[in-house]
């Protein structure tokens, strides 16, 4: 996979609800359930109960950034 098919990926994915588990480091994560608002040339955000996060889509292909369609 490459940047350009997760831009598509995540492009169709706008407006949708989505699951996110971010990768914070030493084997911790964070999960949100949120709607993927935009998507910028080099990230996407996604509205998690009224608090915008952004996510860059390099993020996606190393796998700390998982998005799964709720």
């Amino acid at each position: 996979m490459n940047i350009e098919k997760i831009k598509l990926m995540i492009n169709s994915l706008i407006g949708k609800e989505v699951y996110v588990k971010v990768n914070v480091g030493r084997n911790k994560y964070e999960y949100y359930e949120g709607k993927v608002e935009n998507v910028y040339n080099n990230l996407f955000t996604v509205n998690v109960d009224s608090i915008i996060k952004s996510f860059t889509f390099s993020d996606v292909l190393t796998k700390d950034v998982q998005l799964k369609l709720r």
